[in-house]
């Protein structure tokens, strides 16, 4: 039996005892077990689309635009892409969420979610994740182009079928891969916009790529042994930290290498600039950690997700006002 199945045997049986206690207690007040408010569910399917990272990928979404449009986009594309981008996001976390249920409800970070507390059933989950899918889709065929639909309906199929059901439980790499999912709102917001795709969404489209190993394997190292419970073999929980920190350097590197070419191809010098300060703060933050997981000292890999969320804002903050000012 592995550590996966004993955890879920255990809980299982938790479960049981919770729930017969729970019956036997609603026994003796005479009465049925509360049923959840309608603004716990409301908040309930809120949670299945995971709204952080759906802030994310909105980030580096609409500067793009702005990009694209060469100045303020219009209204229509703009609403297109916030409004299809959280529905696209939403359906592929909330089948995420759907085809995970075994492991969160094993892994202490993950315990509180919709499914694994059972306040959103696996059916409603798989309905409300697909018919969200479909409306994404469906609303940048009709508002927006082929082209973007069919970007959005790639990245939500990637999500789910390649990285959550193929990647994420067989390789220590998932997180690398998939990052295409991940990095793909920027190439639909430029596609919304132009419908058609150039070199300067596919640089940026590779920073966003490149970005994510470091931004994850960061939090990963702090729950290594939630995932190792349940079997999933991220990099820290299969190497050590100083091979986590080595990738998270490469993969830095080619981050910054990817924001610094967009300049001469699409932007000014605010841009510019903000891309060469903001990647060398980054790359000197990562060489530290490595530095020191090199020699054996401790390392809060927290601050480096921090510290990227931060990155991955301002650089992207900066696209958009250099699109305004160039």
């Amino acid at each position: 039996m592995s550590a996966l199945d004993t955890r879920r045997s255990s809980l299982a049986a938790g479960n049981e005892a919770s729930s017969l206690g729970s019956a036997d207690s609603g026994a003796a007040h005479g009465g049925m077990a509360a049923r959840p408010a309608p603004g716990e569910i409301l908040r309930a399917y809120v949670a299945l689309c995971k709204p952080r990272i759906i802030e994310l990928l909105l980030i580096t979404a609409v500067p793009v635009l702005f990009l694209a449009d060469r100045g303020l986009p219009s209204l229509l594309d703009a609403a297109v892409v916030v409004a299809g981008g959280t529905l696209a996001a939403g359906s592929a976390n909330a089948l995420n969420c759907y085809i995970d249920r075994d492991i969160d409800q094993v892994m202490r970070r993950t315990r509180g979610r919709p499914l694994a507390t059972h306040t959103v059933s696996p059916r409603a989950a798989l309905i409300f994740g697909t018919v969200m899918g479909v409306v994404s889709v469906g609303l940048f065929a009709a508002a927006a182009n082929l082209l973007a639909a069919a970007l959005t309906l790639g990245a939500i199929l990637y999500y789910v079928v390649v990285y959550t059901m193929l990647l994420k439980r067989r390789t220590s790499q998932s997180t690398l891969w998939g990052g295409i999912c991940g990095a793909a709102p920027v190439l639909i917001a430029w596609a919304t916009v132009r419908g058609s795709l150039s070199w300067p969404p596919f640089l940026l489209f590779l920073v966003v790529f490149f970005w994510q190993p470091a931004h994850f394997w960061a939090l990963a190292v702090k729950f290594k042994e939630d995932y190792r419970s349940v079997d999933i073999p991220m990099l820290p929980v299969v190497a050590s930290l100083r091979r986590v920190l080595t990738e998270s350097l490469v993969d830095s590197w080619l981050m910054v290498a990817a924001s610094v070419a967009v300049w001469p191809l699409a932007t000014g010098p605010l841009y510019g600039v903000a891309a060469i300060l903001l990647g060398g703060a980054f790359l000197a933050e990562v060489h530290r950690m490595h530095w020191r997981a090199v020699r054996g000292r401790p390392v809060q890999t927290m601050r480096l997700f921090h510290e990227s969320n931060i990155y991955l804002t301002l650089l992207f903050a900066a696209l958009a006002a250099d699109a305004l000012l160039h």
